[in-house]
């Protein structure tokens, strides 16, 4: 069901007016609320800074008409930034008690001269220090607060062949809302006219994502929240949607009661929950996993909510209002609810926190409400509800809460939890842990494998044989080698037991010698690693030297054993016992 929204404004009057003292030059615009309790707003062509019980600390005189229906922005470092008859001006106050506060074009042409270009709105970075401006059918600019262009871009961009925005209607298509900063994200979310929502870097031209509600509506407000949610607010249909900011998803969608503006949004405090009032008479609360709850603190019949609420200095509750009425009809047409009413009786102001539903004060109008601003500055101006929240949330009536800087608000805000992601695995987690751990080494195995492959054929001694053969002699020389080593361990324990003659030493060289040359053959002609061509293996053969030859081996007790045999000086073919010296030398 979609709702129409219509309502009549209700003014609240501090202290009594002639009507013609109610006109343009007493209304006072948007306000901006500041960390030192101070109020900024601009009235015809004057800037007022108000202090939070209603007297005016500075003001100044401006060359340009206010728009009374955008807010000033905060710049940072003293400065405020101010929409003027299609210009920016940037006020900067600085010390008020040493000089006195200066403004100057800073974006649009300079005095006397007609401004073309119509600015829908602009947001500040008061980390990175620059401006992001929305220029009607030119596009979005980001500008250093120096003065010198970022950069820019328009509705569409074309990347990698493929076009980006403005899909249904290229022509008539452009950038159709406030650039919205979101601090914690480092992002800025804009919509067109054909209902598609931006989302852009802080620091480059190029989107993020883009999201088409075109199918819901293509007017929207948009609001950033501070626990990896961004929340999208369609007044026509009276829903309210929670984007992932990571990728644009939606995460839930929930709908509330008749909106009263086009340009209604909620606010979002410090626990990431979301609040807005509506024409039914009650206030929305929604957690960032969507639970609902509704505040009511009047007959919701009679009553209505035609401003958003504000935040408190401590970021965790807030101020809102509800207005009874001495009549309210609601009634069905199509798609549409029709909400009228007429001659508000009385107000009634709350101060409370969404997370927990405490209620900390709560105060009619008429009554203590109404003398607390009679005798100030403010009295000379008209308030409606807005103005009038805006400076009981500054002057902390009722909160028990401690005030905080933004800095600390974005601290503890930003720190907040991520959107948990929908994991792709359902079951036993230590099933899955397990799972992983198997997939893991199997794949370093599969690695080892193909490695192992790539170096195997890469052999050049394969290039002369195949395969087959390559393996079958690499078997045969390997069961040579084994049988050698039996004959081996054999022959050096005869030796280490008994006395032998000199045939025995001469075949135990003999098989040294052969199976150091099949160990050659197996590390480097047929082995199944890298081919060697380098560090030949130290010969183990028995030295000789002359007439003796030496053998070194371990007897059975592991011992080292070193045998010398030395020949006598003989003519004979026939060598005696006696010219023949064995020496035996055993070492531990």
């Amino acid at each position: 069901m979609t709702h129409l929204l219509v309502s009549l404004v209700f003014v609240v009057f501090v202290g009594t007016f002639s009507s013609s003292f109610i006109s343009a030059y007493h209304l006072l615009s948007k306000p901006l609320l500041r960390d030192d309790g101070r109020i900024y707003v601009c009235s015809q062509d004057n800037f007022f800074a108000f202090e939070s019980n209603g007297t005016i600390a500075w003001t100044m005189h401006l060359d340009y008409k206010c728009n009374l229906g955008t807010a000033p922005v905060h710049g940072g470092h003293g400065k405020i930034y101010l929409v003027v008859d299609n210009r920016i001006l940037v006020i900067s106050y600085g010390n008020i008690a040493t000089s006195e506060p200066e403004s100057k074009v800073f974006f649009g042409p300079g005095p006397g001269r007609v401004a073309e270009a119509e600015i829908i709105g602009l947001s500040v970075s008061t980390l990175g220090s620059t401006i992001y401006i929305n220029v009607k059918n030119r596009g979005l600019f980001a500008y250093h607060s120096h003065g010198r262009l970022i950069w820019s871009v328009g509705p569409v961009l074309y990347q990698f062949g493929y076009r980006q925005g403005c899909r249904k209607n290229l022509t008539d298509c452009y950038f159709a809302s406030v650039p919205v900063l979101d601090q914690c994200e480092g992002s800025i979310y804009i919509s067109n006219t054909e209902g598609e929502l931006y989302c852009l870097s802080v620091r480059s031209r190029y989107f993020r994502w883009i999201q088409d509600f075109s199918s819901l509506d293509k007017n929207f407000t948009i609001t950033p929240g501070n626990n990896g949610h961004l929340f999208v607010t369609f007044p026509a249909k009276a829903l309210v949607l929670a984007l992932d900011v990571f990728s644009g998803n939606v995460l839930w969608q929930r709908s509330i009661g008749p909106l009263s503006k086009v340009d209604s949004a909620p606010v979002v405090d410090s626990n990431g929950w979301i609040s807005i009032g509506s024409l039914d008479g009650f206030l929305y609360s929604f957690s960032p996993t969507g639970v609902l709850k509704k505040f009511s603190r009047m007959n919701a019949e009679n009553s209505m909510i035609q401003v958003g609420p504000f935040l408190d200095c401590s970021g965790f509750a807030i101020y809102s209002s509800q207005i009874e009425m001495e009549g309210k009809v609601s009634r069905t047409i199509g798609e549409y609810t029709v909400v009228s009413a007429i001659r508000p009786k009385a107000a009634l102001f709350t101060v409370l926190v969404p997370a927990t539903g405490s209620i900390y004060w709560s105060e009619s109008y008429p009554g203590h409400v109404s003398t607390l601003f009679s005798e100030s500055d403010l009295s000379q101006f008209v308030m409606n509800e807005e103005i009038l929240l805006a400076f009981l949330a500054a002057s902390r009536i009722g909160t028990p809460l401690q005030c905080r800087t933004i800095g600390q608000k974005l601290a503890s805000s930003c720190s907040q939890e991520r959107t948990k992601l929908v994991s792709i695995y359902t079951g036993n987690e230590r099933a899955i842990v397990l799972f992983l751990l198997f997939e893991s080494a199997l794949l370093l195995v599969l690695i080892g494998l193909v490695r192992f492959c790539c170096t195997f054929w890469a052999k050049e001694k394969l290039k002369d044989q195949g395969l087959g053969s390559f393996l079958d002699k690499r078997c045969s020389l390997r069961l040579k080698k084994k049988a050698l080593d039996r004959t081996i361990t054999e022959l050096e324990q005869k030796v280490a037991e008994e006395t032998v003659d000199n045939e025995v030493f001469e075949k135990l060289g003999d098989i040294v010698r052969e199976r150091e040359c099949i160990e050659r053959k197996l590390s480097t002609t047929y082995s199944l690693g890298r081919d060697r061509t380098h560090s030949r293996p130290k010969s183990v053969l028995p030295v000789q030297m002359g007439k003796a030859k030496s053998y070194s081996f371990q007897d059975a007790k592991q011992k080292n054993v070193t045998m010398f045999n030395t020949l006598s000086d003989t003519s004979s073919g026939e060598i005696s016992s006696e010219g023949e010296t064995n020496k035996e030398t055993y070492s531990g």
